[in-house]
């Protein structure tokens, strides 16, 4: 066992058969898979899997999608990422500020995507205020010029045969980076279905 070094900023945190595996790279996918197309990502459907959007009040715009699987919850946000370096190492740093900020507790871990965090979260629920504390996983690949984030929550924290669901459904999903600049770390837009309801 060796220490834990400080993360490379330069390297990218991605599992190595993420080309053959996922999370994939819109060239790397399967034309002909009937793929939910979101913009920015696209979402293979599934028995059992609910969609959801998350829309920024102020400007509307949609910001992160939440898919409800095994007992679970999956958010995923793609973000642009610089060709040369990824950004999870760093963004797994900000997090874990942020939590310990919060007052919770993180740990990093070596999971079945890479490196992860695992948090306590705290948590106010409930009308009389009572906090409480929320498990969340937080994953995150870094693509070809893309870097994918998800959090887990629910099942898939603790029960194996949930998170081995969630991952892979995680690792099915398809990033569109498409081909105009943008800066690094700027959220890949995304869109609404074309036509909700159908498959």
């Amino acid at each position: 066992m060796t220490d834990p070094t400080p993360a490379d900023p330069a390297r990218k945190d991605a599992p190595d058969d993420r080309a053959s595996s996922g999370p994939f790279d819109e060239s790397e996918a399967n034309p002909v898979r009937p793929y939910i197309d979101l913009g920015g990502i696209k979402i293979l459907p599934r028995e059992g899997l609910n969609l959801r959007l998350e829309v920024e009040e102020q400007t509307k715009r949609i910001v992160a999608v939440g898919l409800d699987y095994a007992g679970s919850t999956l958010q995923v946000q793609p973000f642009a990422a610089p060709r040369s370096n990824g950004l999870w190492a760093e963004t797994r740093d900000q997090i874990r500020a942020q939590i310990r900020q919060q007052g919770g507790r993180v740990e990093e871990r070596e999971g079945p995507l890479g490196p992860e965090l695992l948090a306590e979260v705290p948590v106010v629920a409930g009308p009389d205020s009572t906090a409480g504390k929320r498990l969340a996983r937080f994953v995150g690949v870094d693509g070809p010029r893309w870097f994918l984030r998800g959090v887990i929550g629910g099942a898939a924290t603790s029960d194996v045969e949930a998170a081995a669901a969630v991952e892979d459904l995680f690792r099915s999903i398809v990033v569109v980076r498409g081909g105009s600049p943008m800066p690094p770390r700027d959220l890949i837009p995304l869109k609404m279905p074309a036509t909700p309801g159908t498959a």
